[in-house]
């Protein structure tokens, strides 16, 4: 059976692993000291202008969200999210086991509003709480949505009203960046929040995601807790290659176009047979609501998420393209629509 579970069923881009061949049998310096880390750097400082920020490579996204929350907290802080956010339901308790309590707000298609903000802020007053200290979103959100330019904007506005950092996870930042209608572009990112990370494992990379720290700061100290946390590899190179290759001609966001095109492809199909989607997704990641019995009729022939229970004959799935998804199977779906 064909899968639409995730982003990230297939290895890599051919690209990234023919640049790693190259260099297999060539020493480098290790942790991410080498000059492979420092191409891949300039890269993305290049293409997101981030001329005073520092980057770092992780190996995934869990890692980079508990490496960052986890350095610029003290333990009486806390974090505030979506209440459909990443670290909340599905980083098995990662944040919290580490000493930082998250604060959840209810989530809008996936999106925290200013007023959510306020309203955590307002409500935790004195030191027999927690203190909130940091936003965490993720763009594109949970539920394929993404955060325009003024919205991000209001975010980080409210959080420095209140002290508070905004850190944005960017597992699939290449599809948000890419949908279509998307006023944000990349050299916007370092202006818009304290720090982000690109996503490498869900668009094109074996692994890695690119954490990117704007906020002095955030900066002091952070390798120290990258060794702490298990998460500087020996062989950083590895994932520095693989940033090289992706931002190189801009691979990264063709690959990222490439996973929303077969999504929205999907996305027009399921709408004009009259099906009805359960969050407006410009990117990757679609739910169409579905009834019971088409859904274990598709089932026969694809992997997918059951994502939520609508009423006791129907529920909404979630299908999920890559930048690799085979288009005959796309058609094959639609056809069984």
């Amino acid at each position: 059976m064909y899968s639409f579970k995730d982003d990230y069923s297939e290895l890599g881009h051919e690209k990234i692993f023919n640049e790693l061949l190259k260099i297999s049998r060539t020493q480098l310096n290790g942790y991410g000291t080498d000059d492979i880390c420092t191409q891949a750097k300039e890269l993305i400082k290049k293409r997101f202008d981030l001329r005073n920020a520092d980057i770092h490579f992780l190996c995934g996204g869990t890692q980079a969200n508990l490496v960052l929350i986890n350095s610029a907290l003290a333990s009486v802080d806390a974090v505030i999210a979506a209440d459909s956010g990443h670290i909340l339901g599905h980083e098995c308790g990662a944040i919290e086991h580490n000493g930082n309590k998250i604060l959840s707000a209810v989530n809008k298609d996936g999106k925290i509003l200013p007023s959510d903000i306020a309203a955590v802020c307002n409500a935790h007053t004195d030191e027999h709480m927690v203190r909130p200290k940091l936003v965490y979103i993720s763009q594109s959100t949970e539920k394929g949505t993404v955060y325009f330019k003024q919205e991000l904007t209001d975010l980080f506005n409210i959080c420095k009203k209140f002290n508070c950092y905004f850190f944005i996870d960017g597992a699939r930042l290449g599809t948000a960046l890419a949908s279509n209608g998307m006023d944000v572009k990349p050299e916007d990112m370092a202006k818009l929040c304290d720090a982000f990370y690109i996503g490498g494992t869900k668009n094109g990379s074996p692994l890695g995601e690119a954490l990117c720290i704007v906020n002095e700061n955030l900066k002091k100290d952070f390798r120290y807790y990258l060794k702490q946390h298990g998460a500087m590899l020996a062989k950083g190179a590895l994932i520095g290659s693989c940033f090289k290759t992706l931002f190189e001609n801009d691979l990264y966001f063709d690959l990222a176009k490439c996973s929303n095109t077969a999504a929205q492809r999907l996305a027009k199909a399921f709408i004009d047979k009259g099906y009805t989607m359960r969050s407006p997704s410009p990117t990757n990641q679609i739910f169409p609501v579905l009834s019971n019995r088409k859904i274990a009729e598709l089932q026969k022939y694809f992997i997918f998420h059951v994502w939520e229970k609508v009423d006791d004959d129907n529920s909404v799935i979630r299908l999920v393209c890559s930048w690799a998804t085979n288009e005959d199977e796309v058609d094959k779906l639609i056809a069984l629509l």
